[in-house]
Order: structure tokens, then sequence, then C-alpha cells
């Protein structure tokens, strides 16, 4: 791997973890704190939404993002040519 490229994949891999993490915040912070009192005039499951995000909503957000940050790294991987 040349260094342009060296550069470029890991320009692409913090741009990746940057974008997973401003969605996690949203989803933790913003949802589960910031948001909660107009969340919960909706339900989901019996519970207000916003609850639910505090409780169970950010830890499957979380989940996904993980799955998703897999994916993308694969990705990322063949397009560079360093898979394994």
């Amino acid at each position: 791997m040349t260094p342009e490229n060296r550069s470029d994949y890991w320009k692409a891999n913090i741009r990746l973890v940057t974008i997973l993490l401003i969605i996690w915040f949203i989803a933790s912070y913003g949802l589960a704190i910031l948001l909660v009192e107009p969340l919960n005039q909706f339900y989901l499951g019996g519970y207000p939404l916003g609850f639910w995000f505090a409780q169970q909503g950010s830890i499957y957000v979380f989940l996904v993002l993980i799955f998703a940050y897999a994916f993308g790294m694969n990705r990322l991987d063949k397009k560079f040519d360093v898979e394994e």
C-alpha cells in the first residue's frame, strides 16, 4: 500500500467512525435526554418513546452501529485492497 493510499484509507476510516459517533450521540444523548419530553407523547410497546429510547433504544442503536461499522470497514478494506 502506498503512503497516499494509507492516507486515503485512514481518512475514510475516520470519516466512517465520525458519522457513526454522531449517530450514536444523537440517539443516546439527543433522543434519550434532550428530547425526552416531546418523545414521551408517543408510545412504543406501551411505554413512552422517550423512556424507551433512554432504556432500550440507545442500546439497539449501538448494536446496529456495531454491525454498520463492520460492514463499512469490510467495504473499505475491499476498496483499498487490504482485506484479509
